[in-house]
């Protein structure tokens, strides 16, 4: 008696089994033929890419609006860097006037999110931090941020030789 409830039990555990297995085999059929999933990384790199324009050094005249009034004529510097394989890119921006004194010095990075599908603008300067959405259309891009009353708006786009940018 003991023995045909055994083998009963066996054939019912190996029976389950075998509907699991042939379950999961059937399932992961229609997953095979899809193409292989990429990693997140991977995702965030290519984006990351559309900014190579950027890297790694440039450097020339700004001028900024600041409302009524003549305008800042400066000259900004931008060192610009790939961290973490490619995953965020590290910028620091510095302005100077013509006496050589330091008037800005930022930190930047950029950062793409594949969950969000939102590229990332993140500023640390004089103890500010500016955290914004960065579009990124072709050829330049734009970020914008608000504080107090005021509204900036600051764009950057690729010169018509899409060797340097203004």
């Amino acid at each position: 008696m003991n023995i045909s409830i055994a083998a009963l039990t066996r054939r019912r555990a190996t029976s389950s089994k075998l509907i699991v297995l042939a379950f999961l085999v059937s399932f992961g059929l229609p997953l095979a033929a899809q193409e292989p999933v990429r990693s997140s990384a991977d995702v965030q790199r290519e984006f990351m890419d559309k900014l190579s324009f950027l890297a790694p050094t440039w450097s020339g005249p700004v001028t900024i609006h600041r409302g009524p009034g003549e305008p800042l004529h400066r000259t900004q510097t931008e060192d610009v860097q790939y961290k973490l394989d490619g995953l965020v890119m590290l910028i620091e921006g510095k302005s100077i006037e013509s006496d050589r004194k330091v008037m800005f010095n930022a930190q930047p990075t950029i950062s793409y999110d594949d969950a969000t599908h939102a590229c990332r603008f993140r500023a640390y300067n004089e103890g500010h931090y500016l955290d914004t959405e960065l579009t990124v259309p072709d050829g330049g891009f734009p970020w914008q941020y608000q504080t107090g009353p005021a509204h900036f708006v600051n764009t950057m786009k690729l010169t018509k030789g899409g060797d340097g940018v203004n």
